[in-house]
């Protein structure tokens, strides 16, 4: 037990107490206020991209592979090198701080995921019928219309019923719409504010949505919930819903449904959402539940019964093929017009 006792201490954010050296340095640049202390990470590609092979694995400043569903903590760090918690981390708008993993830049097509049946979690490109997916455009919107990704270590239970909307999770991380005005790419690691969140109901599974911004976007300091969305943003939470409610009609499907009439909940509301799909992930990570083929090997949870030291992260990754000369996928890039 302590090895978890600095986990614990950590609150939602799991991490097991990295080296100095993965540290962010003194001095680098991570944005105003609190964010300095955030670690960094950077990406590695291997195999060519649009093809089946392709994979994007994450390092920490050391240099160190690492899984970006569970070795990136949740939480945004909360202290100064020197352990102390500082009183701008203790306010509440830093408790709002998350780390989102971006899989999909907005206004791209291809449906980039956190590989989670794979050791280390890479991100790849989502694969159907043995061809790579791509989210069609429907007008008026073309490809993503947010950075969209997952927020790490959280987990949707597919066994566990959530009591809002009495249905089992999508046994995947949960979702992230981040809606600030920058155009981010896959793989980046960023700290977002929670605003909200949607109640999407994917063949009988829940499928949560966060709305969240980019703590440095130029206008964040003006969202705090959802309302502000509505009142800086207008129509682009509906755009939201029409977007989810339609994007599988191309494939011949039926319309989306969602739970609580697609009505968006509140800050409060998400905050809960994300505190219980973190509890999920920790059973997860301690072989407290059934993952099935979920991969839970990891380089930061010292307990876990998944933990795998730097050597053996190091011989997963080079496993993979980091061969350029795969042959690519061409994107068809075909607008729909749904009329009624």
């Amino acid at each position: 037990m302590r090895a978890l006792l600095p986990l614990l201490r950590t609150g939602w954010g799991w991490r097991a107490g990295p080296p100095a050296a993965a540290r962010a340095p003194r001095g680098a640049r991570a944005g105003p206020g609190p964010h300095r202390a955030m670690a960094s990470y950077r990406t590695e590609e291997r195999g060519q991209p649009r093809s089946p092979g392709y994979r994007l694995f994450f390092q920490n400043v050391a240099g160190h592979y690492i899984s970006p569903f569970h070795d990136i903590p949740l939480k945004v760090d909360s202290t100064e090198e020197n352990g102390i918690p500082t009183k701008r981390a203790r306010s509440d708008e830093y408790e709002n701080l998350f780390n989102m993993v971006v899989e999909v830049p907005r206004w791209t097509n291809a449906k980039m995921e956190i590989a989670t049946k794979e050791p280390l979690n890479p991100i790849k490109q989502d694969i159907k019928d043995g061809k790579l997916r791509y989210v069609a455009n429907i007008f008026p919107h073309k490809g993503y219309i947010w950075n969209y990704g997952a927020l790490p270590q959280t987990w949707e239970d597919p066994h566990r019923k959530d009591k809002s909307t009495d249905c089992c999770g999508d046994n995947d991380p949960i979702d992230v719409c981040e809606i600030g005005s920058k155009v981010l790419s896959c793989g980046e690691v960023i700290p977002v504010k929670i605003l909200g969140i949607l109640a999407l109901i994917d063949q009988g599974e829940t499928d949560w949505k966060i709305i969240a911004i980019n703590v440095n976007d130029p206008e964040a300091s003006k969202f705090h919930d959802i309302d502000d969305v509505k009142k800086y943003k207008p129509g682009y939470l509906e755009a939201t819903l029409n977007w989810f409610r339609f994007y599988k009609v191309p494939e011949g499907k039926p319309e989306n449904q969602f739970a609580f009439n697609g009505e968006f909940k509140n800050k409060a509301f998400a905050l809960d959402v994300i505190k219980s799909t973190h509890e999920c992930w920790k059973a997860l990570l301690m072989k407290k539940c059934d993952g099935g083929a979920i991969k839970c090997t990891n380089v930061h949870i010292c307990d876990s019964p998944f933990h795998c030291t730097q050597e053996e992260a190091r011989s997963i990754v080079e496993l993979v093929s980091s061969s350029p000369n795969q042959e690519s996928n061409t994107e068809d890039q075909v607008w729909h017009f749904l009329g009624k």
